[in-house]
């Protein structure tokens, strides 16, 4: 009964991101404190009902529907509207997110200025928090809500609409720290700062907040807001310094020089990503083959010609389906054995969408060899791939019957050859001559 239970669940997870708005499921579970209000954030919810996702619903102490079961998750992308939460179900611990990311599922976090498991979360993932109780803190622009609520300019990047308008942001900030992984969405702007105090009137606040982070300075554009994190398997979890960015105040709220706020097209873009709609790379297929030759070679000999093919596609949220992509101009192959003998750049294919084709010559030395393509950029999926084949010296009869370069030494050994026959010859006939002369002048 259990393999039956566990056969239909991964039957339904597999059918539901056949025709999924996302590349991975449009199934969504709402993890939402009960101090929240659905209808608060009716736009951010109706916008993803609107781009096809089904949206459910769960306090953080229900234990239905669970997150996973039978070690497989129930949800395509999980998101916690819990930034005050300090105690959930059973199935919700930050080694089970931990767990879920490797299973496939993306995650979207909010934290607060307090200290709950989710901000202790935040840290396995290469962020700092601050000290508990330190929002961040602006007085500029001039205008007239208190300094917590900031409007923040979007940068230019690819996960978000060129030209977004700032954004009203409340909440706290956060370092990062050393991993490669981390994928800054939103930075704090440069005149902010976190304290826990809004009485700012000298320099005092700016020192406390240094001496109590431990980690210096807590101001400027070195915090971040909203944070992203990809993992090997390209699942993404996205952490927000504060769950009122995604509310439909924030969205309805002009910016103080009368403009509408970025808040709705800012938060559709960084769903978008964290649910892989956007960004969404992967391999299809590889091919490797002599030149000269269609079909794939089980072993290669060295100094063979080798031509290399990569097929790569990215996902369109439009059509829900995967398309060629021929936008990658840094991609490089390399053909290791232990460490590269090759690495080569493997560039798109002109008029040929999604095929990257590179030749080479195989290393005059034989062993175990492989294919290795390794592309990681921040933001986009990685593109991994490795096939291993043997290279071999050649054979006995496919060597060349003369080397050009050595005449040289075919030279010296037929002319050694020949003095030596010649002297032979001279030997022998001289010495049978002087015996005759020998025999006949004693007679």
């Amino acid at each position: 009964m259990r393999f039956l239970l566990s056969a239909l669940v991964s039957f339904l997870a597999l059918a539901s991101s056949v025709f999924a708005k996302s590349s991975t499921g449009d199934s969504v579970l709402v993890v939402i404190d009960p101090s929240l209000k659905k209808e608060d954030y009716s736009k951010f919810f109706g916008g993803l009902e609107e781009r096809g996702y089904q949206l459910t619903f769960r306090g953080p102490r229900d234990t239905h529907p669970p997150i996973e079961q039978y070690g497989i998750p129930g949800f395509s992308h999980v998101i916690f509207f819990t930034p005050e939460t300090k105690s959930y179900a059973f199935d919700i611990t930050p080694q089970s997110l931990v767990g879920l990311l490797s299973e496939d599922t993306n995650l979207l976090v909010t934290l607060s200025a307090k200290q709950t498991p989710l901000s202790s979360l935040s840290a396995e993932f290469s962020l700092i928090p601050p000290p508990p109780g330190t929002p961040l803190v602006s007085h500029y622009p001039a205008r007239s809500e208190p300094a917590t609520v900031i409007p923040i300019p979007v940068p230019e990047s690819t996960l978000l609409t060129s030209g977004t308008p700032p954004v009203w942001f409340s909440g706290v900030p956060h370092a990062f720290g050393n991993s490669p992984y981390l994928v800054p969405i939103l930075r704090a702007s440069s005149e902010s700062f976190a304290a826990d105090s809004l009485d700012d009137s000298g320099a005092d606040a700016l020192v406390d907040a240094s001496e109590k982070a431990g980690e210096g300075l807590w101001a400027g554009s070195q915090l971040g807001l909203v944070t992203g994190f990809q993992t090997l398997k390209n699942s993404r979890i996205v952490f927000a310094g504060g769950v009122e960015v995604f509310g439909d105040e924030y969205a309805n709220k002009a910016l103080p020089d009368g403009a509408p706020s970025g808040n709705e097209r800012f938060a559709r873009d960084v769903t978008a990503w964290a649910f892989r709609e956007t960004l969404a790379l992967r391999i299809d297929n590889t091919t490797h083959h002599r030149v000269g030759e269609e079909a794939p070679s089980e072993k290669y000999t060295i100094n063979d010609q080798i031509v290399y093919t990569a097929h790569i596609s990215a996902y369109d949220p439009e059509t829900s389906s995967w398309k060629p992509y021929s936008g990658i101009t840094d991609m490089q192959l390399e053909f290791t054995m232990l460490d590269p003998h090759i690495r080569i750049a493997l560039p798109p294919v002109a008029n040929e969408p999604g095929k990257y084709q590179v030749q080479f010559r195989a290393p005059d030395r034989h062993g175990v060899f492989k294919f290795v393509v390794d592309w990681r950029r921040k933001g986009y999926s990685f593109l991994q791939t490795s096939t291993t084949v043997p290279v071999v010296p050649p054979r006995h009869d496919q060597y060349p019957r003369f080397l050009s370069a050595a005449w040289p030494y075919y030279a010296g050994a037929i002319s050694t050859s020949i003095g030596f026959f010649l002297f032979s010859v001279l030997w022998l006939a001289g010495d049978v001559e002087g015996k005759k002369k020998k025999g006949l002048k004693t007679e």
